[in-house]
């Protein structure tokens, strides 16, 4: 799965999903094969941070 490569878009695609499909983000990292660690330090560039109790990044 080829996830988006700008972060802004990134976070939009992947909190959708969380919101929609996914109870957790090891969920959707392991039903589209993404590498977590990957996700979170790409939003991390821009200051947002998996938040596990609002299942979504912030």
């Amino acid at each position: 799965m080829n996830l988006p490569s700008d972060p802004v878009m990134l976070l939009s695609y992947v909190n959708t999903k969380l919101r929609d499909d996914y109870s957790s983000l090891d969920e959707l990292c392991s039903s589209l094969g993404a590498d977590k660690d990957d996700i979170c330090s790409r939003l991390a560039m821009v200051n947002y941070f998996y938040d596990e109790e609002l299942n979504k990044f912030v």
